[in-house]
């Protein structure tokens, strides 16, 4: 380990549902092609942070076991190389990066003040960048797969376009969608503030899902293409009701959902599952971020310090804000 950087960290550590706590341990030392990145600012990942906090599992069929891995569930993080291990030549010392996917394998996570990780799967910022608008470099990458899917279809220039809830997720697809070259975003949310804030990054029209406020016809005036980012069968059959081509799923879907005889002509709807994760979708939400036209900043409704984790959760969960962003230095406040 570099002689300047400390021996030991703070880390946190969901040991029990609803228990969380800031451990010391010691620095990880990087393996083969890792780095040693200086955590800054780590950005909640509302459905990892409740349901892990809450004792429930993210996926269907996943086991969970507590106390929970260290620094895990945390993944949308930004921060500085401060040490290279064997074979790591792409990113130099002081460079500052943001984590572009979450490996999937179980290991240490980013709520904590130094984390390794392989350096393919980081990406390099200018430093400029405020640590708002890179932290959630990661999440900004799962959306834009799904307009990768979408453009195996043709994409969506020129389209109008549906997006189904406008929690984070569905902030990020608003302006994805304006920066792919939509010519209208409609963007549906029970939530008056989340919609208030769609208009705000760029959606043409945010509305709440009803009939009444959007009745269901897939012909004329229709949405051309929609994305789901809730997961629920209920939000995806409102907008496969209301969408001429294609419903891309992105939302975790724990439920069947029902494709009717209504869907098959008209034309025939394609329902589409999500893609894989890849770098080109991580590199474009990048360009996007660094030429203005994807902000994650307005995302962020505060930073707490790791000690305050648990009433950062409480707040994702009384829907007081959208995302927080978590500074692993500040141990209280």
């Amino acid at each position: 380990m570099h002689a300047s950087l400390p021996a030991t960290m703070k880390t946190l550590q969901i040991e029990a549902p609803g228990v969380a706590v800031w451990k010391e341990v010691p620095v990880p030392r990087p393996g083969p092609g890792e780095v040693l990145v200086r955590v800054l600012g780590v950005a909640t990942c509302p459905h990892w942070d409740l349901h892990i906090l809450g004792g429930r599992p993210m996926f269907p069929g996943m086991t969970l076991t507590y106390p929970y891995l260290p620094g895990a569930p945390g993944h949308e993080a930004a921060g500085e190389v401060v040490a290279h291990g064997p074979g790591a030549t792409k990113l130099r010392v002081g460079a500052r990066v943001a984590a572009w996917r979450d490996t999937g394998r179980p290991r240490p996570g980013f709520y904590a003040q130094f984390n390794t990780f392989h350096e393919d799967d980081l990406l390099e910022f200018p430093a400029g960048i405020a640590l708002a608008d890179m932290a959630s470099l990661e999440l900004a990458m799962c959306v834009e797969v799904s307009f990768q899917q979408l453009a195996a279809q043709g994409g969506i220039a020129g389209r109008r376009i549906g997006l189904g809830g406008l929690g984070p997720a569905g902030l990020v697809a608003v302006q994805l969608a304006r920066a792919h070259g939509a010519a209208e975003v409609v963007g549906f949310d029970p939530l008056p503030k989340r919609r208030a804030l769609a208009l705000q990054l760029g959606a043409h029209r945010a509305l709440a899902p009803d009939a009444a406020t959007w009745p269901g016809s897939r012909g004329a005036g229709a949405l051309d293409d929609a994305i789901d980012l809730t997961g629920v069968p209920a939000a995806i059959e409102f907008l496969m009701d209301r969408t001429r081509r294609c419903v891309a799923l992105f939302g975790v879907l724990r439920e069947e959902v029902r494709f009717g005889s209504r869907h098959l002509f008209g034309p025939g709807l394609t329902l589409m599952g999500y893609g894989d994760h890849n770098r080109a979708a991580a590199e474009t939400a990048r360009d996007y971020i660094l030429d203005g036209r994807l902000r994650l900043a307005p995302l962020i409704s505060g930073t707490l310090p790791f000690t305050r984790y648990v009433e950062g959760v409480d707040r994702l969960r009384r829907k007081e804000a959208v995302k927080l962003l978590f500074d692993p230095w500040a141990e209280t406040g």
